[in-house]
């Protein structure tokens, strides 16, 4: 029986009972991390699985760190093949102690290593900092499939906070991006991207006249590319083998190892290669290389690439010419096409006949466009939405099978909707966890406030359902899922595909509150709540539900959810109104993080404040370091002016005082240079520099 519960300063939980004996203790179930002084015999074998992102910390991740029974430490992937229902594990790393290894350390310096019987050292995993003890010190393996060490300086500098925090010290492996972990799946970037590694961290990129978009059934969520013209393939009369057509990139250090379909070797020079995949209509890249017997090689790849690596120690000399469509090469086409009109629109006997086709063709649309119509579900005509039963809906989920996620409001599952005609229509589900008890009509008329909203970032309402004590509402299905698995995920999303992010929420959040026939307040602004459509722009799901919550319900959630709290406006915990400026604080949390690809809620917990990621950005603007919040990010350095604008902005937003905050419509011009951007003060009105005169200042 537990009778008390302890964390102690090596970061070990233990569970007691009545006689202090220990009944349970974390150092000896880790989830993903290790802490010095976590020891383990090969008769405590553990493994460790990676979270699924920085903000997810669910395990459902592929990559694992494992300490086996015959001594051995080894990353490896597993995957899960659906159709046998079987897991293969590729392991891409390990100590290699299998059979000879007894012990695994990790001591107070940083040092984890693994001994024999007679406690001789086998292998060292990290070297850590044995010179210093001035260092706390914690290995986890990571999302992206990492192993990282990383180190805290005890004593940290209170005038610079830009340099506290965790640091990377070691990692293992060292660049994942160029390891063959799986030759039939894509573990760290999805297809027809590639992988490059950034001081370690690999992120996934796509080739020139490709575009990211992520797959809707990929459980892994992986960052994919598809082409921005129609893909090689084998049709008449197709685009791939026609010189007048076909164009081709070249890159250099550039290779998806596991797409070819064959193999040309000889003596010949990369051009002959790149006319070998012109003439092939299957063929979307050719890959030149030259052995060290001077024998060149020419591998074509077949599409979808697979498994792409950028990388000059891996793939050096190599040569990559990807196949594309030249843009305007459909001209040609639309000549002949005009020409062969103008022939037959020249007799009078074609003409008559073609107008004759054409009116009864424009009737015969027209009626069965109307008897469409009258199929369709209500929720396609904007003026309303449509009522559904809930064995529709049950149906539509196949019993509520497929959760997507979960929030204050509810738990949200994908459905797919019967239009008619073999059409379906893939849908949101919520339902709502509790709502206001104030009758069903009260219900439809919110629920129809809602479907009257209009706004290319705004995620729109398409049903409802009210039936006793259900209450379900139908949404768009956003392929491309939450801006936080978008933001936090493995790859960093490009610099300017962020900033227009940002804009379409500012734009959708001055909708809601000054351009829509009823005023908005979303109450609940976070990445979680942003969803990206196919296009990636930005959708803002979750409006006008906070007036059908229970208002106490409300009020809890807000000040107990862990989870959220670090997007809620100081007012929220006080006695003050509230009003649209709750949202302009929220959206300048998610400003920060758009520009930082950092969460505030991990950021808050890892250094132990509450507005953590806030206080960093100001430290960073005030003493000239904002090349700091973008670390590792090359296009945002080069676009320096435009990110301390973002900040400016960033920091006017989250001001405690609401009455410094400007309205949604003022930030939406401020990121569109509209109008300029005042100095901000310091956040937090106990900081002395907030002192700064405002009276010029009018928002």
């Amino acid at each position: 029986m537990v009778a008390c519960a302890s964390m102690q300063d090596n970061g070990n939980f233990v569970l007691k009972d009545k006689d202090g004996n220990i009944v349970w203790e974390s150092f000896e179930e880790p989830s993903d991390t290790l802490l010095p002084g976590q020891n383990f015999s090969k008769s405590q074998p553990f493994n460790l699985q990676a979270r699924q992102s920085e903000t997810n910390f669910s395990a459902s991740n592929n990559f694992n760190l494992s300490w086996q029974p015959d001594g051995n430490l080894v990353l490896y992937y597993s995957q899960n093949h659906q159709e046998d229902e079987q897991t293969q594990n590729y392991a891409y790393w390990a100590t290699g102690t299998d059979g000879r290894g007894s012990r695994l350390f990790f001591d107070e310096f940083g040092r984890i290593y693994v001994t024999d019987d007679n406690n001789t050292e086998l292998v060292q995993v990290t070297n850590g900092n044995p010179s210093s003890t001035q260092y706390f010190y914690m290995a986890r393996i990571e999302s992206d499939g990492v192993f990282r060490l990383y180190d805290y300086y005890q004593k940290t500098n209170e005038e610079d906070n830009c340099s506290s925090g965790w640091k990377e010290l070691e990692r293992e492996p060292d660049d994942i991006c160029v390891l063959n972990i799986a030759q039939n799946e894509n573990f760290i970037c999805g297809l027809n991207s590639y992988c490059v590694s950034t001081n370690g961290k690999p992120q996934c990129m796509c080739p020139d006249n490709y575009s990211y978009f992520v797959q809707p059934n990929d459980p892994n969520n992986l960052t994919s590319c598809r082409p921005d013209f129609p893909p090689p393939s084998c049709l008449v009369n197709g685009w791939e083998t026609d010189p007048a057509k076909v164009d081709f990139q070249e890159r250099p250090n550039l290779n998806w190892p596991f797409s070819d379909y064959e193999l040309v070797s000889g003596d010949f020079d990369k051009y002959t290669c790149r006319e070998r995949c012109g003439g092939d209509c299957f063929c979307a890249a050719a890959v030149y290389n030259v052995d060290k017997d001077n024998v060149a090689h020419c591998w074509k790849k077949k599409y979808p690439l697979s498994n792409g690596r950028s990388s000059t120690k891996a793939e050096n000399g190599t040569i990559v010419f990807l196949k594309f469509r030249k843009a305007g090469s459909g001209n040609q086409h639309r000549s002949y096409l005009t020409l062969i009109l103008s022939f037959l629109l020249g007799s009078s006997v074609f003409l008559n006949i073609l107008l004759v086709l054409g009116i009864l063709g424009i009737y015969m649309f027209l009626r069965k466009r109307k008897m469409l119509g009258q199929q369709l579900v209500a929720s396609m005509a904007p003026e309303t939405v449509r009522s559904y039963t809930y064995k529709e809906l049950e149906k539509a989920t196949r019993g509520f099978k497929q959760r997507l996620g979960q929030g204050a409001f509810g738990t949200v599952y994908k459905g797919v909707l019967e239009l008619g005609s073999n059409t379906k229509r893939y849908v949101a589900i919520k339902k709502l966890d509790k709502v206001v008890e104030e009758g069903e009509n009260e219900f439809k008329t919110e629920v129809s406030v809602i479907g009257q909203t209009h706004h290319r970032n705004l995620v729109r309402l398409l049903g409802y359902c009210d039936e006793g004590e259900h209450r379900l509402l139908v949404y768009e299905y956003m392929s491309n899922g939450s801006l936080a698995s978008f933001l936090f995920g493995i790859s960093r999303p490009h610099w300017n595909q962020r900033v227009q992010i940002g804009l379409g929420i500012a734009k959708g959040l001055t909708y809601l509150h000054e351009e829509c026939n009823t005023q908005f307040i979303h109450c609940d602004i976070k990445p979680q709540n942003i969803l990206l459509d196919d296009l990636f722009a930005p959708r803002i799901s979750d409006f006008g539900l906070a007036k059908l919550l229970l208002a106490e319900q409300t009020r809890a959630t807000k000040t107990h959810a862990r989870g959220t709290i670090g997007y809620f406006a100081p007012e929220w915990f006080t006695k003050a109104s509230i009003t649209s400026k709750v949202d302009v604080y929220s959206f300048g949390v998610v400003l920060l993080e758009l520009i930082c690809c950092k969460s505030s809620i991990v950021f808050s917990m890892s250094n132990d404040e509450e507005q953590a990621l806030i206080d960093w950005a100001y430290d960073c603007y005030k003493h000239g370091k904002l090349v700091q919040l973008v670390e590792n990010d090359e296009e945002a350095k080069n676009d320096i002016r435009r990110v301390e604008k973002h900040v400016m902005v960033a920091i006017w937003c989250v001001q405690d005082d609401p009455s410094l905050r400007p309205s949604m419509k003022k930030v939406a011009q401020m990121l569109e240079d509209v109008i300029a951007v005042p100095l901000p003060p310091r956040p937090s009105m106990f900081c002395s520099s907030s002192a700064t005169s405002l009276s010029s200042v009018s928002f």
